[in-house]
């Protein structure tokens, strides 16, 4: 899926746009920030299994997040782009296990788990280029994690109301946006984490 909202192409390039003039001294200064912050969430602090991402170029770093994640004893599941664009998952055993894929993407080398095994995150942190008041995420247009929030919902409805994984973005302070435009398959997220603060949607 790569249909988009003609809104959505102009903000996602102006964002764009604003993360290439941030320098590495920025880019590294709100990672260190950002680490803090989130694990200060309770739902991180009780995730057993947390599902996120390795963040590239001038994304909002995950990095050392990932590593202090790991170092507690968190099983971090990172996610492998398949051919269809979809995401299988494998489980993350440190930078030096991790491989070059397409698009500049960083991806485990370690076993392949399988499309559903999202579904065992208490907590899934997703890449996003903005969020506003409502939750409403934009992201990068290629579809993956549509299929990931899906695949969430759909399991989420079938278990009990308390029984689903939280949604969180990580994103820079000028990134919460007045409005995000959104399309019918669109999902709102529950946190947002930035330098600044974090804030809640909604019921997590």
């Amino acid at each position: 899926m790569n249909s988009d909202l003609p809104g959505k192409t102009a903000l996602r390039q102006e964002l764009l746009r604003a993360r290439r003039l941030l320098s590495e001294d920025d880019v590294r200064d709100a990672s260190a920030v950002l680490a803090r912050r989130a694990l200060e969430l309770p739902e991180l602090a009780k995730a057993g299994t947390v599902a996120a991402y390795v963040s590239v170029g001038r994304e909002p770093g995950t990095r050392a997040l990932l590593d202090t994640l790991r170092e507690r004893g968190v099983r971090v599941l990172l996610p492998v782009l398949l051919p269809d664009n979809d995401l299988d998952w494998a489980a993350y055993e440190g930078a030096e296990r991790l491989v070059r894929a397409g698009r500049g993407l960083l991806e485990p080398e370690g076993a392949r788990l399988g499309v559903d095994a999202v579904l065992q995150a208490r907590v899934v942190l997703l890449p996003g280029l903005a969020v506003d008041g409502r939750g409403m995420r934009l992201g990068r247009g290629g579809g993956s994690y549509d299929r990931v929030l899906g695949r969430l919902e759909r399991a989420g409805a079938e278990a009990r109301a308390d029984a689903g994984a939280v949604l969180a973005v990580l994103l820079y302070d000028h990134e919460v946006v007045g409005r995000v435009p959104e399309e019918p398959h669109d999902r709102p997220v529950h946190v947002v984490v930035t330098p600044g603060g974090t804030r809640r949607f909604g019921s997590a």
